[in-house]
């Protein structure tokens, strides 16, 4: 019988669990939800303003790798707090499409003002690779805002 040097079944062992590591680290759908509603129950107990700085100081709470949690105003769909790409902060960005063409921005409106909460899918930069990829998005509007916490599909 044919048998590995210890050596080589270690590293093989390793690779797998790394690999396996690696994809229960890839957040889900789930973790974008739970992500949104805990950005909303800290706005509900702390307000607005602390929500938005606790974006831009990407907060662990509401940064974790490439699932994080932006703020839009409702009504002009203006970003107000945005921890991976501050330079967009307050600029009018609905007309802007993603790679595809597609107007996100304006169903992330529509759909909080409508429904109050569910997904958005478009083309975005993803943060670990800098690769414009395919991106859902989770909204839920509070108030007068809606916090966005979206994932990259593979």
């Amino acid at each position: 019988m044919n048998r590995l040097p210890r050596s080589a079944a270690l590293a093989i062992v390793l690779t797998g669990l790394a690999g396996a590591a690696h994809a229960a680290a890839e957040p889900t759908e789930k973790d974008a939800i739970a992500m949104a509603e805990r950005g909303a129950a800290f706005m509900k107990s702390h307000g607005r303003d602390e929500m938005m700085k606790r974006i831009s100081a990407k907060d662990p709470d509401f940064v974790q790798g490439t699932l994080y949690v932006d703020m839009r105003d409702l009504h002009t769909g203006i970003v107000l707090a945005h921890p991976i790409t501050p330079s967009i902060v307050g600029k009018d960005l609905l007309d802007v499409p993603d790679a595809s063409g597609k107007r996100y921005r304006r169903d992330i409106i529509e759909l909080a003002q409508k429904q109050g909460k569910g997904w958005v899918d478009y083309q975005y930069r993803n943060p670990s690779n800098g690769k414009i990829e395919p991106k859902t998005t989770y909204i839920l509007r509070v108030g007068d805002v809606v916090l966005e916490a979206g994932i990259y599909k593979k």
